[in-house]
């Protein structure tokens, strides 16, 4: 299995012969507003794509975990091709149809694409208030024979979806949104490095993927952040944070 980060939680996976890419944003450096209310007014994406976004555009498969535009935004939806199979959580079918995706297909619990399954799995996008108002968010596990089990958690907080996910699947890579996405009011509503290193205690035998960091504006945990905190806990061997357009090779 190879998994290449692109920018942000946008993944271009290579897994079980079938070329996945995973949360498309495609918008050139500085083109889309800060968040708003973040603590700082950084126009989005901070940085551009580590290369052309026509290397993106012919992929097996789209998956998409939720609709927000970081995940999702208008450029992809404009350059992707239409009839391209695309699953995504229950609820987007209509959005995105409406995008004309003809090939959409809803993910309940899990569907079969090629041998591969893949199943859908829940998370907390922040807690209380901020936490209801992101709705509903999902990753998805990949698995298939003689590939490691792979569990991307999309953007979620440490919680017990993720334990769930976790102790259900038993994954030997665990991709996580990582950067402490956060407001200038209320809790995270991605991982900060102190959920990263919650998942790292919870499974010691995943190798980890830290991503979503160092792109858009409302994102406080940097690369360096994290990786400073995961040394000092002595778990810095079981991450990996990968630059951007950075190519990982995983085996089982």
């Amino acid at each position: 299995m190879n998994i290449q980060l692109i920018r942000h939680a946008t993944l271009w996976l290579d897994y079980a012969g079938v070329q996945f890419l995973v949360d498309p944003m495609f918008s050139d450096a500085g083109v889309n507003p800060p968040i708003m209310n973040a603590t700082n007014d950084r126009r989005n994406p901070l940085v551009p794509l580590p290369f052309p976004m026509e290397k993106l555009l012919q992929p097996d498969v789209i998956l998409v975990s939720h609709l927000h535009p970081d995940h999702w935004d208008a450029a992809a939806i404009e350059a992707l091709p239409k009839s391209t199979p695309l699953f995504c959580q229950p609820g987007d079918f209509a959005a995105i149809t409406g995008q004309h995706f003809s090939n959409v297909t809803e993910i309940g619990q899990s569907a079969i694409y090629k041998g591969i399954t893949i199943s859908r799995t829940s998370g907390r996008h922040g807690t209380g208030e901020i936490g209801q108002k992101m709705g509903q968010v999902s990753g998805f596990v990949l698995q298939a024979e003689g590939e490691p089990t792979l569990y991307i958690a999309g953007d979620t907080i440490w919680c017990d979806e993720v334990k769930h996910a976790l102790d259900a699947f038993k994954p030997d890579v665990a991709v996580v949104n990582a950067g402490g996405a956060q407001f200038a009011v209320g809790d995270p509503i991605t991982m900060n490095a102190d959920d990263v290193i919650r998942v790292c205690r919870y499974a010691p035998s995943a190798k980890v993927v830290a991503v979503h960091m160092d792109t858009i504006n409302h994102c406080l945990v940097t690369r360096d952040i994290l990786a400073e905190a995961l040394s000092t806990e002595g778990l810095l061997g079981q991450v990996l944070i990968p630059a951007d357009g950075q190519r990982l090779t995983l085996d089982k």
